[in-house]
């Protein structure tokens, strides 16, 4: 993937856990994860923009150990496959992430400790059906 630059955006990460396990998560303690796909829905809109998702690149193959947000934890344990972005200067994380839910099982409390948000962390089985939420999510969003 091609570094990101510094613009304001909205992005999910798609990510595959090989096998299930247990992870400590920050403040969240110690968490189940099934083996399968995971989306995580976060924003980019402050310093940096959309580098952050460089950044997350490099926890999850291990040349950045700085735990700064829940994704930081299962980054690590997680194939980084795809990543999903809307660059916008609006705030619709919690709304890609409420459409994520309504499609995919989400991860109770994951990556949503400043909003109202069931979560911005999502689960299948299935990496099609998660491609597919992630896609119609961001172009709901920006019409």
């Amino acid at each position: 993937m091609q570094p990101q630059k510094n613009e304001p955006g909205i992005y999910t990460l798609i990510l595959s856990l090989p096998q299930a396990g247990q992870i400590k998560v920050g403040s969240l303690g110690v968490m189940d994860f099934a083996k399968g796909f995971y989306s995580y829905t976060g924003s980019a809109r402050g310093f940096g923009g959309l580098k952050r998702i460089d950044r997350h690149i490099q926890v999850s193959i291990g040349i950045n150990k700085t735990r700064r947000w829940h994704i930081d934890y299962l980054l690590p344990h997680a194939g980084f496959l795809e990543v999903f972005i809307s660059k916008t200067t609006l705030d619709l994380e919690c709304r890609i992430a409420t459409a994520m839910g309504k499609r995919l099982l989400p991860v109770p409390g994951f990556g949503c400790t400043d909003c109202r948000c069931l979560s911005h962390l999502h689960y299948s089985l299935n990496h099609g059906e998660m491609r597919e939420a992630a896609a119609l999510a961001h172009y709901a969003a920006m019409i």
